[in-house]
């Protein structure tokens, strides 16, 4: 069968480019190497599905040239997201600008998305790896291990090299590769870091609100504030996730990766040192292990007291002014040492990509390939948590797909 369009890719920037460029009357056929398409929708907002946020800005984005977010954004925005899946039957749920199908399952999305699919006769191969992709004589050859496939427009939605069990393996580097584009490095983004040392297994499972400050060779990069999550073999959550993508290229580079963690953003130095003198005159009697019951967790506790020296089993009545400035201190600046990034394994992202100076924003099509759209995680633009990635794969792929299918509106 002949297609007018082939969407090599079955993810979120895929399906809605496929069925952007079905409504324009193309034929649409979707290669998708994985045994079902749209795996890693799934996965997304703890399997609610954040899948776009009323907070849209192009600031929420990161990569070599941002610039590009502005068009993107305005051409397929918030509102438009919104209303796409309205008119699916997705009515959303907003909880402090994030939004939700009201179901909050992710299974919504995409099972409104295969439908929207089969009503456009939109066909899809599953299973089918592409090895190879040339532009020969004005049109695309794309071979499979069985099959060769003929067309004039092609759609690369592969996704990147995150969590590669949900699709993404970083196939569509080397395709685009070949075409001549040049890749900006992958690095792993929104995910966990490993620090250096062992005190982390002893503070494992501990949650708190927290600020993070990344420092690359000493220079502060970027500040987060939220749920920190102690991990056996560093840090996580959300803040640790939005500082990833830095601290990745910082040791892709061979940086020095520090995060100070402010593990009581609410009280200050002096706050802390005045509790601390408190404690010593209202219970002397207590053990040093004993000093934050109520302010920190226990094991945290435990763990600082340590850290600066001191004996656990002590009464707090034995502290000296300087153990009392140092155990402040150390509370408002944790320092760890990251020595690695929790890998793409566990990223919910890539950063990095096919470089977006080479992509027409106002069509998704490259500069050096005509009729060939690169959509999606692909690109070198990555989100910050929030819906924000999704976000780019529904604006990238609705554009391409309405470009490939037809004329832009």
């Amino acid at each position: 069968m002949n297609y007018d369009v082939i969407v090599i890719g079955g993810g979120a920037s895929g399906m809605i480019s496929a069925i952007a460029a079905a409504r324009k009357g193309s034929r649409v056929l979707i290669l998708e190497r994985m045994d079902k398409i749209g795996k890693k929708i799934l996965a997304t907002g703890n399997g609610k599905c954040n899948y776009t946020n009323k907070n849209m800005d192009p600031s929420c984005y990161r990569g070599e040239n941002i610039a590009i977010c502005y068009p993107v954004l305005s051409h397929f925005s918030y509102e438009q997201t919104i209303g796409f899946f309205q008119e699916l039957g997705i009515l959303p749920k907003i909880k402090q600008g994030y939004a939700y199908p009201f179901s909050e399952q992710a299974s919504s999305i995409l099972d409104i998305l295969k439908l929207t699919l089969a009503h456009l006769q939109i066909d899809i191969s599953i299973g089918t790896e592409v090895l190879n992709l040339t532009n020969q004589d004005n049109r695309y050859v794309i071979k499979s291990a069985n099959q060769i496939y003929y067309c004039k427009k092609v759609i690369l939605a592969t996704g990147g090299t995150a969590s590669e069990k949900h699709g993404s393996n970083g196939s569509g580097y080397i395709l685009a590769k070949n075409l001549g584009h040049h890749i900006v490095r992958p690095v792993p983004a929104l995910t966990g870091l490993k620090c250096k040392g062992s005190i982390f297994k002893e503070l494992a499972g501990i949650r708190l609100e927290a600020i993070l400050t990344l420092y690359l060779d000493n220079k502060a990069v970027c500040t987060e504030q939220g749920e920190l999550q102690m991990t056996h073999y560093g840090i996580s959550g959300i803040p640790t996730f939005q500082l990833s993508r830095y601290a990745a290229y910082g040791l892709a580079k061979n940086q020095e990766v520090i995060v100070d963690i402010d593990l009581l953003p609410k009280f200050s130095d002096d706050d802390i040192n005045d509790y601390i003198i408190s404690q010593i005159n209202m219970a002397p009697y207590k053990q040093l292990e004993q000093l934050f019951l109520g302010l920190l967790n226990k094991k945290l506790n435990y763990a600082l007291i340590k850290m600066t020296g001191l004996k656990p089993k002590a009464t707090i009545d034995t502290l000296t002014k300087k153990a009392c400035q140092k155990l402040s201190h150390l509370i408002k600046q944790f320092s760890v040492s990251i020595v690695d990034t929790n890998g793409f394994s566990n990223a919910q992202v890539t950063a990095g990509g096919v470089s977006t100076q080479e992509i027409n924003y106002l069509t998704m099509e490259s500069k050096l390939n005509r009729n060939l759209f690169i959509v999606g995680e692909l690109l070198d633009i990555d989100g910050r948590c929030g819906g924000y990635n999704l976000q780019w794969a529904w604006a990238t792929g609705y554009i391409a797909g309405e470009c490939a299918g037809g004329k832009i509106e």
